[in-house]
């Protein structure tokens, strides 16, 4: 409401044709009246760039490799409230409840899209087409954002005026499923519009397999939401659903609307892995991947080379448009890691779970040992003391390698779990010293157009079909994974993996498919640090268990061997233990666990994670804040008057957790 109740049309954007083609960094801003902008295709471009909002490196916590903080993948050393009932609480105001760039999106096409038509736009055909293109996907993207942190949302396709009325009226949400078709039909629009390739032919801007990759995520998205949260509250139509006798004219079909999405999914998908190759993976155990081109695509500073890339930001120290991500990701721990269930969960290399006879696991008192003939991707984005770490730099002659991990220092540079992120590491050093990295951040890569049709085409047919496996066996064969992928589902023990992963669990029941745990298996193991993890786990409704059954995060054996990695010149040990008389602790219980609990180090009620992460079912949506109620009252100051309803297990009160 407060986004949406400005008046004033006045635009905010000029900028010259030739700094507005890459997805770099923000143009600078000056006042264009409407009659003078818009007319031209270097006025579209410059437009939509702005709108650009995707997760990209930031200086490190906003960076895209520390997304899946927060997990069961990754850990930092504080964790979320979304984790504790009770303190994720319900906002005065602001959160992700606002409509400002759906907004600029609305104004944007109702005063592009009659031009277009009328043919009153200046500048190449196809150029025009494209950046239309890019306006809808970027409102679909906008509203993508809203249904996976709200569900039912209202469709807004134009802007409005102030009028009070007007606006209370379009705050009312429509069902989530109805929001999902929306997005789809406006990425219909930006598929028929965008080129293969941007019109400077670089991959900074959108294109067609971007938005075809983006559409097979929107759709699978809302088939497995539909699909697992079936009859809750969290579904329209489910019991106790809040907009029960508060949406009008309201219908729904669940398994045609599941059934539906999944055909989209499969057909986007499929479009885009069908056409694009993934980059090959020389497959060295990591020591030094500088050569290899499923590495370095993570961490070069062109990343559009890449056949896999589809879509990514580009970065320029001259311009000062940098992020020092290496500056972490090489030079320490930054403040993460993986965790004990995420490493525990990549198979062999022979297709073998570790924990299956004669799969020929080493064990984990080292972490050299574990990555020992494991799955390559495990290999080469987990770094290990002794891996190297630049190649153009040497220390008296002798290369530069990683150390043991730091798992007391400083909170920032800190090594949380003991197991550390390599993915998106540069081997230059220019890139690791400070804060002037320039490696590419990668938005969408082709790679998970062949993992979203596997999870689709097996949900929607109940089997692995032909194009299913081939894509199955590309990944795997890629990861250097033997790609007979039914030797893994054969050797699959769902009680063992669902100690290691909460993608074993749906609705608070293990999972009873071995072969659809291994498609979401094979997704946590291809886009680990990418920023996924929390999505899947939402829509598979995968926390359920949580309530009665906490998860307690854990990294590295410590307690072994490594332990000796930190003594002192005199041989004292520096691990202070938990619950320490008069000292502060630095690691976790050895007597509760071998394995570093970085959430046991502090044992006091303070801790809010001390016992583990639990969960709410209101946690799988956000709470609507108190202000957006009010402002949508019909009668003012009155609460209760107002056409929103708050989320399911939300209080219509401020400061105020769950109601579970």
């Amino acid at each position: 409401m407060i986004n949406i109740r400005k008046t004033g049309i006045v635009m905010l954007l000029a900028i010259s044709a030739a700094a507005c083609n890459k997805f770099t960094d923000r143009p600078p801003l000056s006042s264009i009246t409407p009659d003078q902008f818009l007319l031209r295709e270097a006025d579209l471009a410059a437009y939509t760039v702005a709108r650009y909002n995707f997760p990209t490196h930031g200086g490190w916590g906003p960076g895209t490799f520390s997304i899946d903080n927060h997990t069961d993948n990754q850990a930092s050393s504080g964790a979320s409230t979304r984790w504790v009932p009770g303190e994720w609480r319900v906002p005065q105001d602001g959160g992700s409840w606002n409509f400002g760039n759906i907004r600029h999106l609305n104004y944007y096409l109702e005063t592009v899209v009659p031009r277009w038509k009328a043919g009153t736009l200046t500048g190449a055909a196809s150029a025009i087409d494209h950046y239309v293109g890019e306006g809808y996907f970027l409102r679909a993207y906008e509203y993508f954002d809203k249904v996976q942190a709200y569900g039912d949302y209202p469709i807004i396709r134009q802007t409005l005026p102030d009028v009070k009325e007007l606006l209370v009226e379009a705050s009312k949400r429509r069902p989530r499923n109805e929001v999902a078709r929306f997005i789809l039909s406006d990425l219909d629009s930006a598929i028929s519009l965008l080129g293969v390739s941007a019109p400077q032919g670089a991959k900074n801007r959108l294109n067609k397999y971007a938005a075809l990759l983006f559409k097979s995520r929107v759709a699978l998205h809302e088939a497995t939401w539909l699909k697992y949260h079936k009859g809750t509250a969290q579904v329209p139509g489910g019991a106790n659903w809040p907009g029960n006798g508060k949406v009008e004219n309201f219908s729904i079909n669940i398994d045609a609307e599941i059934s539906h999405f999944l055909t989209e999914a499969m057909e986007a998908s499929a479009e885009v892995a069908d056409a694009i190759q993934l980059v090959n993976n020389t497959k060295e155990d990591g020591y030094n991947s500088s050569a290899n081109p499923y590495f370095t695509m993570f961490g070069d500073i062109n990343a559009g080379k890449y056949s896999e890339v589809l879509l990514w930001r580009a970065y320029d120290a001259t311009k000062t448009i940098n992020h020092n991500v290496n500056h972490y990701v090489n030079q320490n721990g930054g403040n993460t890691g993986f965790t004990r269930g995420l490493v525990d969960n990549f198979l062999m290399a022979n297709g073998l779970p570790i924990y299956a006879v004669g799969s020929g696991y080493e064990g984990d008192e080292y972490v050299n040992d574990v990555k020992s003939g494991r799955d390559n991707r495990l290999q080469l984005f987990m770094k290990v003391p002794g891996d190297l770490r630049f190649t153009d730099k040497m220390a008296g002659g002798n290369p530069i390698v990683e150390g043991n991990p730091d798992i007391i220092g400083l909170a920032e540079t800190r090594y949380v779990t003991g197991y550390a992120l390599k993915k998106g590491m540069s081997y230059l050093s220019a890139q690791a010293e400070g804060n002037v990295g320039t490696t590419g951040s990668i938005v969408f890569r082709a790679a998970e157009a062949y993992l979203n049709y596997i999870e689709a085409s097996y949900l929607k047919e109940g089997t692995i079909n032909s194009k299913a496996d081939q894509y199955w066996k590309a990944i795997r064969s890629r990861a250097g994974i033997n790609p007979d992928y039914m030797i893994t589902v054969a050797a699959t023990d769902m009680n063992k993996e669902a100690l290691n992963d909460f993608g074993a669990y749906s609705a608070a029941q293990i999972l009873s498919d071995p072969i659809l745990y291994n498609i979401r298996r094979e997704r946590r193991s291809e886009l680990i640090a990418e920023g996924l993890r929390y999505f899947d786990l939402k829509r598979w409704r995968s926390m359920d268990q949580l309530k009665t059954s906490p998860y307690i995060i854990e990294g590295f054996r410590l307690w072994g061997p490594m332990q000796d990695w930190y003594k002192d010149a005199t041989g004292q040990s520096r691990l202070i233990e938990a619950g320490t008389p008069g000292k502060t602790a630095n690691v976790s219980l050895k007597t509760e666990s071998n394995y570093l609990r970085p959430y046991r180090v502090n044992l006091t009620s303070s801790n809010f994670w001390v016992n583990g992460y639990k969960w709410a079912f209101a946690h799988y949506l956000e709470p609507i804040a108190i202000n957006h109620f009010l402002q949508a009252s019909t009668t003012a100051g009155d609460i209760n008057s107002s056409v929103i309803y708050q989320n399911p297990g939300w209080p219509l009160e401020a400061n105020m957790g769950a109601l579970e």
